[in-house]
């Protein structure tokens, strides 16, 4: 099984990218690492966007608002070792919103966790360094085994735009990646531990992770974007290489979790995994069979997390630390697939698709995937992307979003749109529907 020490989380912050399709570079990393002259140590990236977007009810449920939306970005690109994005989305008020609001909208502001959306990203230390860091927006993250958090996001609540941290670490036969979903406030916070046991055994392996021990543990705070009741979880994981060829290997994992202080929550886990790597694909698979009791369940800080602690997917009106969750059985399924410059019809294509299905014993469904795709000559992009949680069961929620680039002149200048839906927690604990839909213009110095 790869380590990528936090490789996956960093690649985003290098090259443009859309919004939200934060895995789907430009250029493809291994190709514009050839084309970049040996000398040039440093590389910048800058952009502006100007956008119109509104925010709109669903189901009747509050007002339509209208914004100037204003980004500009700037990515300076140091090499291995350095990294940083800074930039944000200035919302200048158009119309809506009522007597009181303001002209630059106040939910992007009214906390100190929202100033952490200037950074967009920061990394200090490459993959193969000793201690690497890295701080910025989470998007489809996930902690090494990705039995507590996979495929999380600290951005799915609207209002609440906060900069997360991770730390990767390797001393001898261990392996640590920590992170904090909000490094200015009392949120999300864990760390993962994986003891290397054939280097313990029988001294450095030529390939590290093969056979690893690993022990994980996650706390929410609750006092940050909102104060909802604090959770701990924890979890045991066992996972072993069982084939190894150039550019594939396969693995088997076990693992058993449970939440401290909660007599009878504990679930189990048993699996396999495959990751394959040539010159245009880059593949990960995983196919798990899990048994959750009294409460606890693996992905428990999953996409849906940010709105599921005020709201768990459901009929009852209680946050997912509240919410009962039936004794049962699952099966999970998850891809990531990446091509490049794979050619149909003779137009260079670059493709990223993530998907995640879990399917329990009592009727409920969990889906979370997104696509992005690049044609003509990486001149269009497309990306989709949506979320069920609960499907099958009374209470289930869904959302969806769309966004559409196209590059014009030569690639400086780029139209954009992009529409989905959202839902917007309120200090009584719901969450209110909404939609978006946003157009625009965009120019920087990416060709």
């Amino acid at each position: 099984m790869r380590m990528t020490r936090g490789g996956a989380v960093w690649l985003w912050l290098l090259l443009p990218v859309a919004a939200w399709a934060e895995d789907v570079p430009e250029v493809p990393p291994v190709e514009e690492e050839r084309r970049r002259p040996p000398d040039e140590a440093w590389r910048n990236l800058l952009r502006v966007e100007a956008t119109t977007l509104a925010f709109l009810p669903r189901a009747g449920v509050g007002t339509d608002e209208g914004f100037l939306q204003v980004e500009p970005t700037l990515i300076l690109d140091g090499g291995a070792e350095f990294g940083l994005n800074l930039g944000t989305p200035v919302r200048l008020r158009l119309w809506g919103g009522g007597g009181a609001a303001g002209f630059v909208r106040r939910e992007d502001w009214d906390s100190l966790s929202d100033f952490g959306q200037v950074v967009r990203g920061l990394k200090l230390g490459s993959n193969g360094a000793p201690v690497g860091v890295w701080f910025g927006a989470l998007e489809s993250c996930s902690l090494l085994s990705a039995h507590l958090v996979r495929r999380y996001s600290n951005r799915s609540n609207p209002d609440y735009h906060p900069a997360g941290g991770f730390l990767t670490g390797t001393l001898g036969p261990l392996y640590t990646q920590a992170f904090a979903s909000d490094v200015l406030g009392a949120r999300l916070m864990g760390a993962e531990v994986a003891l290397d046991l054939e280097h313990v055994l029988f001294g450095p392996p030529r390939a590290q992770g093969r056979y690893t021990l690993a022990l994980s543990a996650v706390h929410d705070w609750g006092k940050a974007g909102g104060d909802t009741p604090p959770v701990t979880l924890a979890h045991l994981d066992a996972t072993a290489v069982v084939v190894v060829r150039p550019g594939f290997e396969a693995h088997l994992l076990a693992g058993w979790g449970g939440r401290p202080g909660a007599g009878g929550a504990w679930g189990a886990v048993v699996g396999a995994g495959a990751d394959a790597v040539t010159p245009t694909l880059d593949m990960r698979l995983r196919l798990e069979v899990r048994r959750q009791h009294g409460g606890f369940r693996q992905g428990y800080f999953g996409p849906d997390y940010e709105l599921a602690r005020f709201k768990a997917a459901g009929p009852e009106e209680v946050s997912l630390a509240e919410a009962p969750f039936p004794d049962g059985t699952s099966a999970y399924g998850e891809a990531e697939v990446g091509w490049d410059a794979v050619r149909y019809g003779g137009l260079s294509k670059h493709m990223k698709l993530s998907l995640g299905v879990e399917a329990f014993n009592w009727g409920r469904f969990d889906v979370d995937g997104r696509v992005a795709v690049q044609l003509f000559d990486r001149s269009v992009e497309v990306a989709l992307k949506g979320l069920a949680v609960g499907a099958g069961q009374p209470g289930a929620r869904y959302l969806g979003a769309a966004e559409a680039r196209w590059r014009l002149l030569g690639g400086k200048l780029y139209a954009m749109g992009t529409g989905g839906t959202l839902l917007f927690p309120t200090p009584e604990g719901t969450l209110r529907p909404g939609a978006f839909a946003s157009v625009g213009l965009g120019v920087d110095n990416a060709r």
